[in-house]
């Protein structure tokens, strides 16, 4: 099933130069708008060769439309010296350098993509179309040549638009939409859009200086990637994705006809380079190469209503209870096993995803979509395939049956698909696309509830046989997951199991490295995992100046993958660091200089001293919204809260968001973008401002975050600002949270338990009691409301109410009394002899007011109408119960 004899090595390598071949189609689009430098002759050249010639209405000579093409060829020439060999003997499935073999050679498939004439070059073309969502006629149209966009700049001016903010709104002209995207690599500040009127000009020659900068750094990071990588075809592309993702993730791939541009160079690159890959693999395995097979291709007819590719879903199921699975010893060593545990789901899920284009002989690239353990692979749809794939399916089921029980698990399905399934709609037909994306979203479903396929024809009923045989009467149960048989000692009388020990050094490794290794056998690292995931092993690797670049362990295939997991380590520079990238790690709060001096001043009284660069426990982050008072006393209470949240009614954005101009890159692209929000900006944000916030997962649509109690709740409202910036203030776009506050030392499951009840609150909100619940709310203190009330409860009502007390001297007793007015207030209709709260407040207020013996009549009415103006009118009477957040969090902060 591993890619490792000769033959499926070769498939491999294959399967990965027409993956290139298709990535780079159009790189003579970023090429040609910074201007690189060019022989005029060779360009001229190039144009006939690789350009649609055209005829003018008044110049019999005619002209060249889509440049770029011409341009892919040069830009080639530019990075070929930190590329593979291109130029080898056996370049299969192209002709060597050797044969001079024109028509089937890797340039020529990538660049004449606007005039293929070979079987590899329609390959490559057809890819390109179908993930436009092109038909051969609305083709023809847009290969008629490069005039203005729809938003009336060129090529050179045109910014890229935000598909988030075109979420239902299909009927809105280009005009009219305000944002696009900087045209700058990939950074926590890069991905927000700005402001077209200030952003976007009309003049070239700056429009291609800021290309140019781009492509400059693009060329240098090329220098990055390590040179001992380049002989592993595999492992080097997977690399290459990443950096053409950093550099062209804000260029617009299309700026002709009627195309919006809406979709990225990236984006559109990587859905090609899948399709691709999927479709030439079809064709190869049927043996369908020759001159017939390229008549199909090009007429359409027939070739585009065969289902030759198999979208294979992968869905990630259990993560809840794998990650809060809780024993005895949980609550001792939470914040690391939390962080241990978040990142080994992600791992799972990237390795299951590997599994299956390992066990395929797929390329990186073959992936189009993987967030929050969701993944989509495009195959080809042959018996092979599927066959494959079944087995797959066993090799993870027998891995969580064996680790989990049965608790998590991967499932796989998969869906046939035929080019004309990815067009889009048109003249008013339906879209086919908007169809297929649909049943996948069904197919998912169907996923969820078919787990270890129990309900299926399984030949092996699934049981745990010698399960209680397993236990050591000396060991025990597990005493971190309460369930597994217990191997591993980590004190004198504490054992926990394999997976448990796996998970808390994954906590440890993730605070003291950056890079992950993916390898066959294992590498003898002291860092390593003991168990193999997938018959895969796991170390955590070192900076290159200890460990170096595992050369060796690349030639001879040994290393699959290398994984830079780094967090950002500034707002604008470039998410780039020579390997490939995967987001799956998140911020951790670290012991530091600050904590090690206020913990000399008794701020975690109780609590053991930390090793400085240690991670946080979570009854040190409860201490931290505590404030050093002059007495030198610490001020405010020692709590936790959990804020667990998601994008609402993401699948219906999916599904019907973007309309009948939907398209696989489209698709591809508003995946990536919803995900960077938590996976790039969010730790950056904890990073930076809220660094007690312990990201226990975001990514996909969803996160979950511990902290100290005040901290998250302005780490709330912030992240819903951001994310409304985000999504260019698309009302339409926003997402729920709920904040759960405890005292620490609860077991880490009813933390999970309780932030998922307060989602469950926030996302239920519906006072107008509409059919369905509108959702974009938030809940805290038990108290639900949208997200407007809770920014000025936290924010304007809140700051009110610290300036009235310290004016004031409002007391403990006096702010307490207030709850319970606001009992009486919510209990009007059902007791009206409640309405006399406001005479009780009015008492408690001018009795309060008249200890001062300092003020005078004046100063004291004064004072009362500016209370009962806060309190009373704008507080309860406004805001009702919901008013019991600003009191809490003014209470909470008040105490000793």
């Amino acid at each position: 099933m591993q890619a490792n004899d000769k033959n499926d090595n070769d498939l491999l390598q294959q399967s990965c130069r027409i993956a290139l071949a298709a990535f780079l189609h159009d790189l003579g689009k970023f090429a040609e708008r910074a201007r690189i430098p060019v022989d005029e002759e060779v360009l001229a050249a190039n144009k006939q060769l690789y350009c649609p010639h055209r005829k003018k209405y008044t110049d019999d000579r005619g002209w060249f439309s889509h440049v770029h093409a011409a341009y892919t060829g040069l830009a080639m020439d530019l990075i070929e010296d930190y590329m593979p060999d291109l130029k080898g003997n056996d370049f299969a499935p192209f002709g060597s350098w050797k044969t001079q073999d024109v028509d089937d050679s890797f340039i020529n498939a990538a660049a004449k993509h606007h005039k293929p004439e070979s079987f590899l070059q329609w390959i490559i073309a057809t890819a390109d179309r179908v993930a436009s969502g092109f038909d051969r006629e609305e083709f023809e149209k847009y290969n008629q040549g490069e005039d203005l966009t729809r938003t009336g700049k060129n090529h050179y001016t045109a910014r890229q638009l935000t598909l988030l903010e075109q979420i239902n709104k299909s009927g809105m002209a280009e005009k009219d939409f305000r944002y696009r995207y900087p045209l700058k690599p990939l950074s926590p500040e890069s991905i927000f859009p700005v402001e077209a009127a200030s952003y976007e000009g009309n003049d070239d020659t700056a429009a291609q200086k800021e290309y140019q900068e781009l492509w400059r750094g693009f060329n240098e990071a090329l220098k990055q990637m390590p040179k001992s990588h380049r002989n592993n075809w595999s492992l080097w592309l997977d690399h290459f994705e990443t950096l053409w993702g950093v550099y062209t993730q804000a260029i617009p791939s299309a700026t002709a006809f009627n195309i919006r541009p809406d979709v990225s160079l990236y984006d559109h690159s990587r859905v090609a380079a899948a399709l691709a890959t999927a479709l030439w693999r079809y064709h190869h395995e049927y043996g369908e190469t020759s001159q017939s097979a390229v008549k199909k291709l090009a007429d359409q007819q027939q070739s585009w209503k065969e289902e030759k590719f198999l979208l294979i879903q992968g869905d990630f199921f259990g993560i809840q209870d794998f990650i809060f699975a809780s024993g005895g010893e949980t609550n001792k060593r939470a914040a690391k096993l939390l962080r241990g545990r978040s990142f080994y789901v992600s791992l799972l899920s990237e390795c299951a995803a590997l599994k299956v284009l390992d066990t395929l002989n797929l390329p990186a690239t073959s992936q189009v979509i993987n967030a929050a353990g969701k993944f989509m692979i495009v195959a080809p749809n042959t018996a092979a395939t599927i066959e494959k794939l079944q087995k797959v399916q066993q090799v993870l089921d027998k891995w969580f049956l064996q680790h989990s029980w049965g608790q998590a698990g991967v499932g796989l399905a998969w869906m046939k698909a035929s080019c004309n399934d990815f067009r889009r709609g048109k003249e008013g037909k339906a879209s086919p696309y908007k169809q297929l994306i649909v049943q996948l979203f069904e197919q998912l479903e169907i996923i969820k509830n078919q787990r270890f396929n129990l309900c299926g024809d399984s030949s092996a009923p699934i049981f745990f046989k010698d399960f209680l045989e397993s236990f050591d009467k000396n060991k025990g149960v597990c005493k971190i997951d309460g369930r597994s048989p217990a191997s591993e000692q980590i004190d004198s009388d504490t054992y926990i199991s394999e997976l448990a020990k796996d998970q808390i050094e994954t906590g440890h490794w993730l605070t003291r490295r950056e890079r992950i290794l993916i390898t066959r056998q294992s590498l003898g690292l002291t860092s390593a995992l003991k168990i193999p995931i997938f018959g895969y092993h796991i170390s955590f690797a070192g900076n290159e100046e200890t460990q170096g670049k595992f050369g060796e362990q690349a030639r001879n295939g040994n290393l699959l993958r290398a994984w830079d997991f780094s967090l950002p380590k500034s707002a604008d520079r470039a998410l780039w660091n020579g390997y490939a990238r995967r987001a799956i790690n998140a911020y951790v709060p670290l012991f530091d200089d600050k904590a090690q001096g206020e913990a000399e001043l008794g701020k975690y009284a109780g609590e053991e001293m930390l090793d400085l660069g240690e991670a946080k426990t979570l009854n040190h982050i409860a201490c931290e919204d505590q404030i050093f008072q002059e007495n030198h006393q610490w001020q405010g209470i020692s709590a936790l809260s959990t804020l667990k949240g998601d994008v609402d009614n993401l699948g219906l954005i999916f599904q019907s968001g973007l309309g009948d101009d939907a398209s696989f890159s489209k698709t591809a692209a508003l995946s990536r973008q919803v995900n960077a929000f938590f996976t790039t900006y969010l730790p950056w944000l904890c990073h930076t401002k809220y660094r007690n916030s312990y990201t226990v997962f975001a990514g996909g649509d969803d996160f979950f975050l511990i902290g100290p109690w005040r901290s998250q709740i302005k780490l709330a409202g912030e992240m819903r600002q951001a994310f409304q910036n985000y999504v260019a203030h698309n009302s339409e776009v926003h997402f729920s949270a709920g904040i759960s506050t405890t005292k620490p030392g609860l077991p880490i499951s009813q933390l999970g338990e309780m932030a998922e009840e307060a989602l469950e609150q926030a996302k239920a909100h519906n006072p107008n009691a509409l059919e369905i619940a509108p959702k974009n709310a938030a809940s805290c203190f038990n108290q639900r409301m949208f997200w407007e009330e809770f920014m000025e409860l936290t924010g304007t009502r809140y700051s009110r109410l610290q300036e009235l007390s310290e004016q004031n001297g409002l007391s403990t007793g006096y702010v307490y009394g207030l709850l319970n007015l606001i009992d009486m207030a919510e209990k009007v209709n059902e007791k009206p002899e409640n309405a006399i709260w406001h005479s009780y407040f009015a008492y408690r207020t001018v009795r309060m007011l008249d200890r001062n013996k300092q003020l005078d009549r004046d100063q004291r009415r004064r004072r009362q109408a500016e209370l009962a103006e806060e309190i009373a009118n704008t507080g309860i009477i406004r805001h009702g119960g919901n008013y019991r957040v600003a009191l809490f969090c003014h209470l909470y902060q008040q105490r000793d």
